[in-house]
C-alpha cells in the first residue's frame, strides 16, 4: 500500500479510535457519528496535504475507509481497560437504579451482573468496524470536498482531458 495513504489512515483512525473510547466524549458518535466522520475528514485533508497533485473523491473515500477500519479496531481496544476500569462505577450505578426501580426484570439485572464478557467485545468490534468504515467513507468524501487545493490532476488518471475540444 501507498505510504502516502498509510499515514493519514493510521492519524485519522487514532483519533477516531481515542475519542470514541473515552467515557463521555464518546457521546459525540451519537452525533452522526460525528468522531468517525471527522477522523475520515482529517484522513483526506492529511492525504491532500502530503500530495502534490489534487486529491480525487475516490482517493478520499479510500483513505476515509481505512482510517474507519483503524478506528474500529483501535476503538475496541481501547475501550476494554476503559471498561474495565469504569466497571465498579457502573455496577453502582446499575445498583441504585435497580434499587430505584424494583420493576426492573430479572433477566437484566443478571446481565448488568456479568459484565462485558467476550461476545461482546467482539460484536462491539464488528459494530465499529462496519460503522466505522462506512461513515469514515463519508468524511473522506467531505474531506475531499471541503479541502480540494488548486493543484495540478495526476497525470495517470484516465479520462483526463489535457486540452478543451474547440468550441
Amino acid at each position: 500500500m501507498d505510504s502516502g495513504r498509510l499515514q493519514p489512515a493510521l492519524v485519522g483512525g487514532l483519533f477516531i479510535g481515542v475519542l470514541s473510547a473515552l467515557p463521555l466524549v464518546n457521546a459525540g458518535n451519537c452525533c452522526c457519528c460525528m468522531w468517525v466522520i471527522a477522523g475520515g475528514v482529517l484522513a483526506a485533508y492529511l492525504r491532500q496535504q502530503n500530495s502534490p497533485y489534487a486529491v480525487t473523491s475516490a482517493e478520499g473515500a479510500f483513505v476515509g475507509f481505512l482510517a474507519g477500519l483503524v478506528g474500529g479496531v483501535a476503538g475496541t481496544l481501547l475501550s476494554i481497560p476503559v471498561d474495565i476500569m469504569m466497571g465498579p462505577f457502573q455496577h453502582r450505578f446499575l445498583d441504585w437504579v435497580a434499587t430505584m426501580n424494583p420493576d426492573i426484570p430479572s433477566e437484566l439485572r443478571e446481565m448488568s451482573e456479568r459484565g462485558i464478557g467476550p461476545g461482546a467485545v467482539a460484536f462491539k468490534l464488528v459494530v465499529g468496524v462496519v460503522t466505522g468504515a462506512v461513515f469514515g467513507m463519508i468524511g473522506g468524501l467531505l474531506g475531499v470536498a471541503l479541502f480540494t487545493k488548486n493543484k495540478p490532476a495526476r497525470p495517470d488518471v484516465p479520462g483526463r482531458i489535457d486540452v478543451l475540444p474547440p468550441e
